[in-house]
Order: C-alpha cells, then structure tokens, then sequence
C-alpha cells in the first residue's frame, strides 16, 4: 500500500510538471521580438545597400534572410551577405534555430561604438560586388 501512494504522488508530480513544461513551451513559441527604434544619426554610417537590409530587420524585430529578400525584392545569397556583413560589424544578433539562421536587431544602446564602421562597411561592401553579379545571371 505505501509503494502504491508514493508511485501516485510521484505520477501526479510528473503530470504537474508536464503541464508547466507545456505552457512554458507555448509561452515561448508565441514570442515574437518588439521592433526596434533606430536613431537617425546611427543609420547614416551604414551604407545604403545594408541600411536597407538593417532596417527590414529592425521593423520585423526577427526574420532569415529568406524573409528580408521578399521584401526588398534582392536575391537571397545577397541578403544573406549583408546580414552576416551586419552580424560582424555589431549591428545584428545572429542565431541558428534548426536549419535556419534567424537575425535579429541590437539595441542602440549596445552598439559598439568604434569610429571605423563605416569605413569597414565600405569594404565589405566592396568585396560584396562578386556577389551581386553572380545572383543576377
């Protein structure tokens, strides 16, 4: 008789945690990241094919690279460059989730603060050129 009760309270806690686990993963699937305000003086020292590709990202608060070339209308490989281009200057979040790599923008408060930026972004931006042309053919 007591092997019996405590296998019931040992079941009925299990199927307590259950139910918790559950709603903590239907809690979590559901979120779905704010978007962010981007101050103007910062959008400036990006260049403007990655401005573009940052502020989709920014107003979605969180999409791939698939997302963020239907709405600019770039190809994806394109779109994947810039992203990953913004992940390293500082200026993405970026993580894998499955097969998929989803980006995600950092508030302005965390952005580094280093002078040459813009003069990175520049080149990336031109080793990015090989790039664009082999999407367009």
């Amino acid at each position: 008789m007591v092997r019996r009760s405590i296998f019931d309270q040992i079941f009925r806690e299990m199927q307590s945690i259950r139910i918790r686990l559950d709603d903590l993963e239907n809690s979590i699937a559901n979120w779905n990241p704010q978007p962010l305000e981007v101050s103007e003086s910062r959008l400036i020292s990006l260049p403007d094919h990655l401005r573009r590709t940052y502020l989709v990202v920014v107003s979605k608060g969180e999409c791939t690279a698939i997302d963020v070339s239907n709405a600019t209308g770039r190809c994806r490989a394109i779109e994947s460059n810039y992203l990953n281009q913004l992940a390293r200057m500082g200026w993405l979040n970026k993580r894998r989730i499955s097969k998929t790599t989803h980006f995600r923008g950092v508030p302005n408060q965390m952005l580094k603060k280093n002078p040459n930026t813009r003069l990175n972004a520049i080149t990336i931006a031109e080793s990015s050129i090989d790039l664009k042309e082999t999407c367009k053919k």
